[in-house]
C-alpha cells in the first residue's frame, strides 16, 4: 500500500521524507485530494551513467546554453 502525503505536509517536513526515502519507502504526493506525482528510492547505485566530464573541457564545466545551441 503506497503511503500518501499531502504537498504542504511534505514540504514542511522534507527531511523526515527523505529519510523515509532512503529507508525504502515511496510516497505519492497530492495537493487538494489529486495526486501530483510519486516519490520512489532508487533502486541502484548504478542507475546515472556518466556521459561525459565537462569539466575536462573547461574548467568549472561548460555553460549549458552552449552545448544547447551546438546540439
Amino acid at each position: 500500500m503506497e503511503i500518501i502525503v499531502g504537498l504542504k505536509e511534505l514540504r514542511q517536513n522534507v527531511s523526515v521524507y527523505v529519510n523515509k526515502v532512503k529507508q525504502g519507502k515511496s510516497f505519492i504526493v497530492v495537493k487538494r485530494s489529486k495526486p501530483l506525482f510519486k516519490i520512489v528510492p532508487l533502486e541502484e547505485e548504478g542507475i546515472w551513467e556518466r556521459v561525459i566530464d565537462f569539466t575536462k573541457i573547461k574548467k568549472g564545466g561548460v555553460n549549458v546554453k552552449d552545448i544547447l545551441c551546438r546540439i
